[in-house]
């Protein structure tokens, strides 16, 4: 009669009384095993096709999908992201009038994160302004092209951002990140003209 491994993690081990048989006995191992180690899928769709029937997925499961890098967790309801893979920083290029670097802040730049299982967007650096308009508008668009599909949130998130308060009767601006990939600063007006605008630490959920 088989018996189980010395962890408590519900294995079974052949016993010298159970009837020969080799390819059982190392199938019985493997698959007792690849549950309960971090799997590897080419994507969630691929794990949902793998993963059905007596092999469905079952509380504790962990497993990596190659397609975003990712490792999930299965809480006994569904697969939760866990983390993500080394998410590297993306330069976003300025809309026209804007540079790169302001206050020494760094270039404006973007990566798509995981924070407890909810994928988000990050913003650092800070963009620079040499000169406005006598009355400039309200709000600039400060992004010259769209971010990528992945890095637009689901609905409009609007958040604060500092500026400068050198020529500046505010030092903090309205940032929305619009579900169309576009960076809107708000908050300009002939009293309100920063010569420097500052995106470290911005996070929204997508």
């Amino acid at each position: 009669m088989p018996t189980t491994d010395d962890y408590g993690q519900g294995i079974s081990i052949a016993s010298l009384t159970d009837a020969p048989d080799a390819g059982k006995l190392a199938k019985d191992i493997v698959n007792a095993v690849a549950q309960r180690s971090v799997m590897r899928f080419a994507s969630a769709a691929t794990r949902g096709a793998t993963l059905t029937g007596a092999t469905a997925p079952v509380e504790g499961m962990l497993s990596w999908l190659q397609d975003v890098n990712r490792l999930d967790l299965y809480d006994g309801a569904g697969w939760v992201a866990v983390s993500v893979g080394a998410s590297a920083w993306t330069t976003i290029t300025p809309a026209s009038g804007w540079t790169q670097n302001g206050n020494s802040n760094g270039n404006f730049q973007y990566r798509i994160l995981n924070i407890s299982g909810e994928e988000s967007v990050q913003f650092r650096g800070a963009l620079g302004r040499s000169s406005y308009p006598t009355s400039p508008p309200g709000s600039y668009v400060v992004n010259n092209a769209a971010l990528p599909t992945a890095a637009r949130p689901s609905t409009l998130r609007t958040v604060v951002i500092p500026c400068s308060d050198v020529s500046s009767d505010r030092i903090t601006l309205k940032l929305d990140v619009r579900t169309d990939g576009f960076l809107e600063v708000f908050g300009f007006s002939s009293s309100v003209k920063p010569p420097w605008v500052g995106f470290n630490g911005t996070i929204v959920s997508l």
